[in-house]
């Protein structure tokens, strides 16, 4: 569904404000290796005075999704794993490839992760990386978005959903190598615990 001339102005509008709130979420995005530079660049964001229809979301990161053509969506993370739903996103919102600007560049690779922390962390780490919001989130259409790559390292979570994914994309696309983090951890994982060159050894880079 065409996001409508309203929808986008409060999107760009609630981007802008809760992006200012950024100092009060970066000790956690700190404790999860992203540096203030690399959420900047992303213009993440923390829910302080939520916009209308916003106000679930209060007290969580707001994670936007910008393409050149302006933001399409936010999609918003707890800070607290006893909050409830990890993740929320807005009613009735289209699933979107996160990060989407990547598409764009003059890479030998792309790497897709699960994920919007993971596709950050990725980028920070000097990838260039796309995300899909959850392993099960797959729309048939991204093959035709992705078919021009002529390899994608699939950065997949230690689990039973990352190796589904691995093996669903793997009919999707011709081009698909599947890089499996260990048992029970994700890219941000791995990242904490390895650094950049642990994941680049990971995928053979």
């Amino acid at each position: 569904m065409r996001l409508s001339k309203s929808q986008r102005e409060l999107l760009a509008r609630a981007v802008s404000r809760y992006e200012e709130n950024l100092p009060e979420v970066l000790p956690y995005l700190e404790a999860r290796g992203i540096q203030e530079a690399t959420a900047r660049m992303f213009r993440l964001g923390f829910v302080k005075e939520p916009e209308v229809g916003h106000e679930p979301c209060e007290g969580k990161l707001a994670i936007p999704y910008l393409t050149p053509n302006g933001v399409v969506d936010i999609r918003f993370r707890s800070l607290n794993a006893d909050s409830g739903p990890k993740y929320l996103s807005r009613p009735g919102a289209n699933t979107h490839i996160y990060n989407i600007g990547a598409l764009f560049t003059d890479s030998e690779y792309l790497v897709v992760c699960e994920g919007e922390i993971d596709t950050i962390v990725a980028t920070q780490a000097g990838f260039t990386a796309v995300g899909l919001p959850g392993a099960n989130n797959w729309k048939p259409f991204y093959s035709r978005v992705l078919a021009d790559w002529s390899k994608i390292l699939l950065f997949c979570d230690g689990d039973n959903a990352g190796r589904e994914m691995a093996k669903n994309l793997s009919r999707e696309l011709d081009n698909v190598f599947p890089v499996f983090m260990p048992e029970g951890c994700d890219v941000n994982d791995v990242y904490l615990n390895e650094g950049t060159e642990g994941l680049r050894k990971r995928a053979g880079v």
